[in-house]
């Protein structure tokens, strides 16, 4: 490699739904800090955009889960990576770098691999929750793995897939200390209202599977508790699909573009869905019960590839149900708000225990990512 490619090294990336774009904007600001030239490219998102990432397709045309779901739109997400890898094997990079989206960009990495591109895969897919065969494809796929929780790397380990253990990056950016009272000035909330979160995730499937039972949850909760103040924070793109469920819903409740974080950091109790935001709530300390729906048959095979009985993080990290997980049909508007008020009317005691188990596994999960996983780039950016 010439000294040029050195000092300013050229990264293609492929980010697949908003927490990956998220991650990847925050690698991007490790990687600049050591590279300030390089030059990046591929599919991402807004946040990467503002890192200067050149986006040469939206990562909204990836975000798609399920099965079913993924089926209807194969074809056209297969199009997107047949062409960026046409692309890529004519201008290599120094190095690809996958972000999530396993089922998108292992089989890309597999085909950069096999050309003598050098991939990392950032966030080891939960092979030790859902799919264990897939560790053989992550073999084959990425020369490295950067895992963002501790018990990973020796897993792939096992399997001879080289990985580094970097943190996640949401515990550095997540504040040790939960800015509650800035939070809730910023969003015009009161000291005294006890307010409840309500994430119905960021993929339209999500919206149009989960966000009804979730408002329908909010309205029996409004009934028993008029005091209480819902807020629900939007997702880029998302307003036009939440705004006639949240009109037909009987509760009051606020609608904020994006915000999520303040949103979490203000409230007293969040109606989550599984996935990355389960995380920072975590990180946010805050009381939650999880919840999941899809389509009947994706739950069907998904129920089948199960390895262990949890499925939100803060239950895997935590290795036991610290949390209320409510999926499928037991994820009722009775369920949840029943288990809402739960966490509502619990003594003082039980959330001062949730509050300081989850700070212990903040700490652990705090490793200063961005330097951590540009660490371990640069080897194989700097080894060519």
């Amino acid at each position: 490699m010439n000294e040029l490619a050195r000092a300013a090294p050229r990264f293609a990336m492929v980010a697949g739904e908003a927490s990956g774009d998220l991650l990847a904007a925050l690698l991007l600001g490790g990687l600049k800090a050591r590279w300030p030239g390089l030059a990046a490219y591929g599919i991402g998102g807004p946040n990467m955009a503002r890192e200067g990432f050149d986006a040469r397709w939206p990562q909204a045309l990836l975000a798609v889960r399920g099965y079913v779901e993924v089926l209807r739109h194969y074809r056209a997400i297969a199009r997107i990576r047949t062409k960026l890898a046409a692309q890529l094997l004519v201008e290599p990079p120094d190095v690809f770098i996958g972000v999530d989206a396993p089922d998108f960009n292992l089989a890309l990495e597999a085909r950069l691999k096999a050309a003598r591109i050098r991939t990392v895969h950032f966030v080891c897919p939960s092979v030790w929750a859902w799919r264990a065969k897939r560790i053989d494809r992550l073999a084959a796929s990425a020369d490295h793995v950067l895992c963002v929780f501790p018990f990973e790397p020796p897993l792939l380990a096992r399997a001879g897939v080289a990985a580094s253990y970097v943190g996640h990056p949401l515990a550095d950016l997540i504040p040790l200390d939960v800015p509650r009272a800035a939070s809730r000035a910023a969003l015009g909330l009161g000291d005294a209202d006890v307010v409840v979160a309500l994430l119905p995730g960021s993929r339209r499937s999500e919206i149009a599977a989960i966000a009804p039972r979730f408002v329908a949850a909010a309205a029996l909760l409004h009934a028993r508790r008029p005091d209480l103040v819902f807020v629900l924070p939007v997702a880029p793109g998302l307003r036009a699909a939440i705004e006639p469920l949240v009109a037909a819903g009987g509760a009051p409740i606020r609608l904020f573009d994006g915000r999520s974080h303040e949103t979490l950091a203000a409230c007293d109790a969040t109606l989550i869905a599984s996935g990355t935001a389960t995380l920072e709530a975590m990180l946010y300390k805050r009381p939650m019960v999880i919840a999941y729906n899809m389509h009947p048959l994706s739950w069907q095979l998904m129920k089948r590839m199960k390895l262990q009985p949890w499925v939100g993080l803060p239950n895997i990290l935590g290795e036991s149900f610290v949390v209320p997980e409510l999926l499928q049909d037991a994820a009722t508007p009775d369920a949840l708000a029943r288990e809402v008020l739960g966490w509502l009317d619990a003594p003082a005691a039980r959330r001062d225990a949730l509050a300081a188990r989850f700070t212990e596994l903040h700490h652990r999960l705090r490793r200063d990512t961005a330097r951590s996983a540009t660490d371990a780039i640069a080897t194989l950016v700097e080894s060519g």
